[in-house]
């Protein structure tokens, strides 16, 4: 699971996008100029960055990240990063949480595709920006290569906690089959959330992660509707297709799972996040209202519409709850 920012303020593609410098999705911190106080690995882990205090080890105070040592000569620190899947960069967060006069007074993030050597050509993606002690530093992405690496450049030194690289995976669909059946909402091929109604408990994000739910938070919840009315997510599919199975996971939910769901779906050719989920409202519906159980997974076949190649799909959930996991398989198209 790559966990979401609880940041109120945080840009929307942290919601939408998944973090492709997750070490649990698969995101490997390779090689660093310097990491003396703290391993450039936690620097990747999913889960918010901790301040310990009294916390020593045998090269002084222990921080939750990545931490070089005092620069006494010119140059910068840096730090390579394997992307846990190839794909299009859309932002990131370079987060100093708990590194307050040991940050960094500015970073830069360059990126490549395949792995890179004395050779390799680096593109620029955030070019040296400064840097505050203990936040997140959000920055947006326009860029539409595929990469694969990103190499982390901290002017001269110091720590950064977190490095979060929100992205669209890009899947090779040369090579699937024309009759294999792929899972065309899962993140890992390159779906992500358009718009969810609410996220009080839960991301939506997380409907789309690999493997089942470990737990109640690692899953879609809404708040406790208090008016009329239903919760709903919609999403962006990795490729157009007809879909023929459908599971809907709710994993760990008990007291707190939807009463029933249903989901609407439609190929759209082009529009605006806002503009798809004003559309949404009028998408056929691809699996009428099923009744479901807690904390088990769900799965449709007959009870799936012919409505052939789709692209979005709205899952609604009556009237609220959460739901851990939503795999739609499917043969991809076009």
């Amino acid at each position: 699971m790559s966990l979401p920012t609880q940041d109120p303020d945080a840009p929307a593609f942290t919601r939408r996008h998944v973090n492709l410098a997750s070490a649990r999705l698969g995101a490997v911190a390779l090689q660093a100029s310097d990491d003396f106080f703290v391993d450039k690995s936690l620097m990747l882990s999913p889960e918010p960055a901790v301040f310990v205090p009294g916390k020593y080890d045998t090269n002084g105070k222990w921080m939750d990240g990545w931490e070089s040592r005092r620069k006494r000569c010119t140059g910068h620190d840096w730090c390579i990063v394997k992307l846990a899947r190839p794909g299009t960069i859309h932002g990131v967060d370079i987060d100093t949480s708990h590194f307050t006069g040991n940050f960094p007074p500015a970073a830069s993030l360059e990126a490549c595709y395949g792995e890179p050597d004395e050779a390799t050509e680096w593109f620029v993606v955030v070019p040296a920006t400064p840097l505050k002690g203990n936040s997140h530093h959000y920055i947006s992405v326009e860029n539409p290569r595929a990469f694969t690496h990103v190499r982390l450049n901290i002017f001269p030194d110091g720590g950064i906690a977190r490095l979060r690289v929100y992205g669209s995976p890009r899947a090779d669909w040369d090579k699937t089959g024309k009759d294999t059946l792929v899972d065309l909402a899962a993140i890992e091929n390159g779906s992500h959330v358009v718009g969810a109604n609410n996220e009080h408990f839960g991301a939506a994000i997380n409907l789309l992660m690999p493997g089942r739910g470990e737990n109640m938070g690692d899953g879609w919840e809404t708040r406790r509707r208090r008016e009329p009315g239903n919760d709903w997510c919609v999403i962006a599919l990795a490729h157009a297709g007809t879909i023929q199975k459908i599971t809907v996971d709710t994993a760990y939910f008990k007291g707190n799972y939807p009463d029933r769901c249903s989901i609407q779906a439609a190929f759209v050719k082009d529009g605006t996040p806002e503009s798809i989920i004003t559309q949404s409202m009028f998408w056929d519906t691809l699996l009428p209202e099923q009744k479901l159980e807690m904390d088990r997974e769900h799965p449709f076949e007959k009870e799936i519409a012919k409505l052939g190649p789709i692209t979005h799909i709205k899952l609604n959930i009556f009237p609220d709850g959460g739901v851990s996991r939503l795999r739609l398989w499917g043969l991809p198209t076009g």
